[in-house]
C-alpha cells in the first residue's frame, strides 16, 4: 500500500477542518491566506529553478527541446505552458512539448491507470524521438507518480538533462532528476486536492522556467515579446505597440517597418534601431544569435 499520509500534500489542513460549515467569506479568506504562502515557498527553490532555466537555455542552444511530462493536473499544466509558447514567443510547436499521461485526450477526461504505468511515459518519449540534446522536466505534485519516475529514468539513459517539479521533500522524481525543484506549500484547504496550492505553485514555476529561458535565447528585448506572432487583430496591434515602445516611433512608422520586415517584430525593431534595411538588420541579428541588444553593439 502507498503511504500517502507521509506526503505533505496529502495531510489535513488544521485551519480548514470545518470547511463544510464555514461561511463562504471565511472560506475565501482561508483559501486566500493559504495561496499567499505559495510565492514564499517558491522563493526557497529559486537556486534550483535557476539551474533549470540555464539547462533549458543550453538545450535550446543545442537545437534541443524542452519536454514537460506529467499526469493529471501536473501534466495539464505542462501541456498548457507548452502550447502558450508559440503565440507568445514565436517558437515552432515542437520546441516546447507537453506530454500528458493518457495522451492529449486526458486533458479533458482522465485516463484510468495511466499515471501508474511504468511504460507509457517511456513510450511517449520514444514516440517524439527523444535525444540527448533535449531536456525533460517531470511534474508531479506528489513527487511519486510512476509514469513520471519511469520517464525521467529513461531520459537519463538517453543522456538528457532532467529536472523535476514537485511539492514534497525528498520526492521520488527529485531523486531521479539532475535538478530537483521541491516547492513545499503544505496541506491543501481541501485535503489532497493538489489542483489548489500545489497546482498554483507548479504553474508559477513552469512560467518562470519557460519565460526566462526564452529571454535567454533572445526572444525578449527589454521586457517586450519581440517574437510574438500577429495571428489576430489584437496581436497585430500588440506587434505595432511593441515596436513603438522599443523604438519610440509613431504608429505609421511602426506599421511601415513591420511590412518591410514581413511581419517580424524583432526585425522591424532592429531595422529602426540600427537605421538599416531588412537585409542589413537580419545579418546583424543572425550574428548576435537573435539578441537585439547584442546586435546593436556588434
Amino acid at each position: 500500500m502507498i503511504n500517502l499520509e507521509a506526503l505533505s500534500t496529502e495531510q489535513r489542513n488544521m485551519k480548514t477542518q470545518d470547511l463544510d460549515t464555514m461561511s463562504i467569506y471565511d472560506a475565501l479568506v482561508a483559501m486566500n491566506e493559504e495561496d499567499a504562502q505559495v510565492a514564499t515557498a517558491i522563493r526557497q527553490e529559486l537556486p534550483y529553478i535557476e539551474k533549470a532555466v540555464k539547462a533549458v537555455i543550453q538545450a535550446f542552444e543545442n537545437d534541443g527541446r524542452l519536454i514537460y511530462i506529467g499526469a493529471g493536473t501536473s501534466g495539464r499544466l505542462g501541456l498548457l505552458d507548452a502550447v502558450e509558447c508559440p503565440p507568445t514567443f514565436g517558437t515552432p510547436p515542437e520546441m516546447v512539448v507537453g506530454l500528458l499521461a493518457g495522451g492529449v485526450g486526458a486533458f479533458v477526461k482522465a485516463t484510468e491507470g495511466a499515471e501508474d504505468s511504468l511504460t507509457m511515459g517511456i513510450n511517449d518519449l520514444k514516440d517524439i524521438g527523444l535525444t540527448s540534446n533535449d531536456i525533460v522536466i517531470g511534474i508531479a505534485a506528489s513527487g511519486r507518480t510512476p509514469y513520471v519516475v519511469a520517464a525521467l529514468q529513461y531520459a537519463k539513459e538517453v543522456g538528457c538533462t532532467t529536472a523535476a517539479v514537485s511539492c514534497n521533500k525528498n520526492s521520488a522524481i527529485g531523486a531521479v532528476a539532475d535538478i530537483a525543484i521541491e516547492v513545499i506549500v503544505g496541506p491543501e484547504i481541501l485535503t489532497g486536492s493538489t489542483r489548489l496550492k500545489a497546482g498554483t505553485a507548479q504553474k508559477m514555476v513552469l512560467n518562470m522556467i519557460s519565460t526566462l529561458a526564452m529571454v535567454g535565447i533572445g526572444k525578449v528585448y527589454k521586457n517586450l515579446m519581440v517574437d510574438v506572432k500577429k495571428s489576430n487583430q489584437k496581436l497585430e496591434t500588440r506587434a505595432e505597440n511593441i515596436i513603438m515602445n522599443a523604438t519610440e516611433v509613431d504608429r505609421t512608422t511602426a506599421k511601415t517597418a513591420l511590412i518591410e520586415a514581413k511581419g517580424s517584430v524583432k526585425l522591424a525593431i532592429a531595422m529602426i534601431l540600427l537605421g538599416c534595411d531588412a537585409d542589413g538588420a537580419l545579418e546583424k541579428l543572425q550574428a548576435a544569435k537573435g539578441h537585439i541588444r547584442q546586435a546593436l553593439i556588434k
